[in-house]
């Protein structure tokens, strides 16, 4: 699938689309893994503008790398640190402009020029962050916040990730 948007008055178009995509593939699987994989190839390819969409996942007490799609990523982040450590802390969406005027950013991909890293939620837990970084500065705004924000909740509703990574 490529997607090109014309405006910004396009994007919630584009994720109300991609909800219903992403809904399918959720729609006979539970498995977080699975789902995870799926979700940041669909945003990936949907999505323009950007270089890396992936899924850290909180393990003993940092963020671990999950299923991604882009160059090479940081295996391990600590909370508190970078983009990710710092939502995942907040536990509240980070859209940040450009990155090299975030303290502590953290450059897997030196392409990097923004972020957008949404908590992954349920309740008071944790799960992990959401991460999408593009190339181009300030490439994130509300609209992909609230899209993104639902695509993060439509993906815990659809997936065991307690069976998953409930030992974590």
């Amino acid at each position: 699938m490529e997607t090109f948007l014309t405006d910004a008055a396009s994007k919630p178009v584009l994720y109300r689309d991609l909800r219903h995509q992403w809904a399918a593939l959720f729609a006979a699987e539970r498995n977080a893994l699975a789902n995870a994989a799926n979700l940041s190839a669909l945003l990936y390819a949907a999505l323009p503008d950007l270089n890396w969409v992936g899924f850290y996942f909180l393990q003993d007490g940092e963020l671990v790398l999950g299923p991604f799609q882009g160059k090479v990523a940081c295996v391990r982040i600590a909370i508190g640190k970078g983009v990710c450590g710092t939502a995942a802390q907040r536990r509240d969406t980070l859209l940040v402009a450009d990155v090299h005027a975030f303290p502590g950013h953290i450059a897997c991909d030196a392409a990097s020029q923004s972020e957008i890293v949404v908590p992954l939620l349920q309740g008071e837990r944790l799960w992990g962050v959401l991460d999408l970084d593009s190339p181009r500065l300030s490439r994130f705004d509300a609209d992909d916040a609230a899209g993104l924000e639902t695509c993060a909740a439509d993906f815990l509703a659809s997936s065991d990730l307690a069976r998953f990574f409930g030992r974590f």
